[in-house]
C-alpha cells in the first residue's frame, strides 16, 4: 500500500532502553499501520543489550525509520530527543515494550482532521499475565476544550482520558516547544495538562487501539514506587492544580485539588500496607495537615461528596483509625455487597 501524498506526516516517537525481547513486536506494529505516511523515530537511550542493533536493522529495511543513539538519560530525555528530530504535522508516542493496533494512527489522524481537533485520544487495552482488559465501547465524540478538561481532571465513567501521551495524537503546532521534565517519573501529567490547556478541541475515540503491558515486575507497592510517588507524582499533581489556576480556570483548579486530595487518601492506604513504605504514609499525613485550610474550603463545594468529607475529617484527626476503618470495610462490607 503506497503513501497518499495528500495525507499529513505523522511522527511516531519510540523511546528504547534494554527491551530487546519486546522491541520487534512494537516496531512491527507501527510498520503495520494502515496509515502509511509515518516518520518513525527510534530513540536508543544508551541500551546495553541488543536493542540498539535491532533499531539499526529495522532502519535498513524501511526508509521511514530514523534512529537516534544517545547516552542514557531516561524516558523524558529520550522523548525530548525524538521531539527535536520530529518533522511531522502530528506527533504520537509509543513505549517500546507495548504495541499498537494497525488502525490506530489512521483512526486518530482522520478524527483530528474531521473534527478540526488538535488532539485525538483513544482507550487502551491492559495486557496482564492473566488476560486482556478492554472496556471500550467503540463510540467516538468530539469534545470542546472545557468538556475535555473537565473529564480529564474529574474523571467520567463514559470516557477514559488519562495522562499517558501514548494514548494520544498531538498536532505538532500545539506542543511546539514543549518538553518532558528530565530526570522525573510521571512525566506525562504536566505534558498532557499543558497540551489540554492550549487546545481548542479533542477527538475522543472510545476504542482501545493501544496495548499497554502492565508492569512486568508486578504492581505491588514497593519502596521505589513509594519514593516515586512522593518525589515526582505528588509534586506534578500540585503543579497541575497551580497551572490550571494560572490558565484562568480557578473552579477547575479547585476540582483538580479535590481529586488530588482524594488520591492522597488512596496513597496513604497503599503506603500503610507495606512496612517499608510506612514513612511515606506519614508524609502524606504531614502534607494533608499542612493543607488543612485549602481542604476545608474546597470540601465545602457542592461537588465534594459526603463520604469524602467524612473520610478526610477522620484521616486528619485519627490517621490510624482511618486506616483500620478502610481495612474493615474492604474485608467485610465489600464481600457482603458483592454477594448481594
Amino acid at each position: 500500500m503506497g503513501i497518499n501524498v495528500e495525507e499529513k506526516l505523522v511522527s511516531v516517537i519510540v523511546a528504547v532502553y534494554n527491551i530487546e525481547e519486546y522491541l520487534p513486536r512494537c516496531i512491527d506494529s507501527i510498520l503495520a499501520q494502515t496509515y502509511r505516511n509515518l516518520e518513525i523515530i527510534l530513540v536508543d537511550d544508551g541500551s546495553t543489550d541488543s536493542s540498539g542493533s535491532i533499531c539499526d536493522n529495522y532502519a535498513q529495511k524501511d526508509r521511514r525509520i530514523k534512529v537516534i543513539h544517545k547516552k542514557n538519560g531516561g524516558l523524558s530525555d529520550a522523548r525530548n530527543a525524538g521531539l527535536d528530530k520530529a518533522s511531522g504535522d502530528y506527533i504520537g508516542f509509543v513505549d517500546g515494550d507495548d504495541w499498537i493496533d494497525e488502525d490506530m494512527y489512521r483512526a486518530m489522524y482522520e478524527a483530528c482532521e474531521k473534527e478540526k481537533a488538535q488532539i485525538a485520544a483513544c482507550r487502551y487495552k491492559q495486557i496482564t499475565r492473566s488476560g486482556i482488559i478492554d472496556a471500550s465501547a467503540g463510540n467516538s465524540v468530539s469534545l470542546s476544550k472545557a468538556e475535555a478538561l473537565e473529564i480529564y481532571v474529574c474523571g467520567d465513567e463514559r470516557y477514559l482520558i488519562y495522562n499517558s501521551v501514548w494514548s494520544k495524537l498531538f498536532a505538532k503546532e500545539l506542543i511546539f516547544g514543549m518538553r518532558f521534565p528530565v530526570g522525573k517519573n510521571s512525566e506525562d501529567i504536566m505534558f498532557t495538562t499543558k497540551a489540554f490547556c492550549k487546545m481548542e478541541r479533542l477527538a475522543y475515540l472510545d476504542k482501545a487501539y493501544y496495548n499497554y503491558v502492565l508492569d512486568r515486575e508486578g504492581s505491588i507497592m514497593n519502596e521505589k514506587a513509594g519514593e516515586r510517588r512522593i518525589k515526582d507524582e505528588i509534586p506534578f499533581w500540585r503543579e497541575q492544580i497551580a497551572y490550571i489556576r494560572e490558565a484562568g480556570m480557578p473552579t477547575l483548579s479547585d476540582k483538580a485539588a479535590y481529586h488530588f486530595y482524594r488520591r492522597m487518601l488512596f496513597y496513604y492506604i497503599d503506603f500503610m500496607e507495606n512496612r517499608k513504605t510506612k514513612e511515606f504514609a506519614q508524609e502524606i499525613i504531614r502534607q494533608l495537615r499542612a493543607d488543612k485550610g485549602i481542604i476545608r474550603r474546597i470540601y465545602k463545594e457542592d461537588y465534594a461528596a459526603l463520604g469524602d468529607k467524612v473520610r478526610m475529617k477522620l484521616i486528619l484527626a485519627w490517621p490510624w483509625a482511618y486506616y483500620k476503618a478502610v481495612r474493615i470495610y474492604d474485608k467485610y462490607v465489600i464481600p457482603l455487597r458483592s454477594k448481594g
